[in-house]
C-alpha cells in the first residue's frame, strides 16, 4: 500500500488559491498542475485530490494527466534533481552509459531519490541541446559531451557547490 502524505493545511490553502486563480476550471488543469508542481516540488496524491475538488473532476482524471505526461512527478525530487537526455542524438553518442554511471554513482534508479534527498534521477526524451550530446541537467545546469568518466566528477563538485 503507498504512503499516503499528508500535505500541510497551508499547503492546502495555497493549492486552493491556485485554483481560484483559474477561475476553478477544469480546463485549465495542466496550468494549475504546474503552478501547484512549481510551488511544492511535486504532486503527492493529496495534492490531487485537492485539485480535483477544487476543479469539480474526478480524481482519477487528475491522475491520469499527471501520470501521462513526463513532466510530472508524483514523488519528491532531490535537491538536485539530475535529468539525462535519452533522445536520438545523446542515445547515440552514449548516454545509456551515463545514465548508468549515475545510477552507480547516486545508488538510485531511475525515477527515485536518494534516502538523504540530496539527488534524484530521471531520463528526459531531449532536451533541444543536440549538438552538446550526451547531455544532462543537474537543476537547470546543463552538462554537455559527457562521458561515463565525467560523472563522478560533477556529482563532488555539484556537492561542493550547495
Amino acid at each position: 500500500m503507498p504512503v499516503r502524505i499528508k500535505i500541510r493545511q497551508e499547503n492546502r490553502e495555497k493549492i486552493e488559491a491556485i485554483c481560484r486563480s483559474f477561475n476553478n476550471n477544469p480546463g485549465e488543469l495542466i496550468n494549475v498542475l504546474h503552478q501547484t508542481q512549481n510551488f511544492l516540488g511535486y504532486l503527492p496524491a493529496e495534492a490531487q485530490e485537492v485539485i480535483a475538488q477544487n476543479l469539480h473532476i474526478p480524481t482519477a482524471k487528475v491522475y491520469g494527466v499527471v501520470s501521462f505526461y513526463s513532466f510530472f512527478s508524483m514523488i519528491p525530487k532531490g535537491k538536485y534533481p539530475v535529468s539525462v537526455c535519452m533522445g536520438t542524438a545523446c542515445y547515440v553518442r552514449g548516454a545509456e552509459k551515463v545514465l548508468d554511471e549515475f545510477k552507480t554513482q547516486l545508488g538510485i534508479g531511475v525515477g527515485e531519490t536518494g534516502p538523504d534527498g540530496e539527488f534524484s534521477l530521471a531520463s528526459l526524451r531531449c532536451v533541444g541541446a543536440c549538438g552538446l550530446a550526451p547531455v544532462a541537467l543537474i537543476g537547470e545546469k546543463v552538462h554537455g559531451r559527457l562521458a561515463a568518466d565525467d560523472v563522478k566528477v560533477i556529482i563532488e563538485e555539484t556537492r561542493k557547490l550547495g
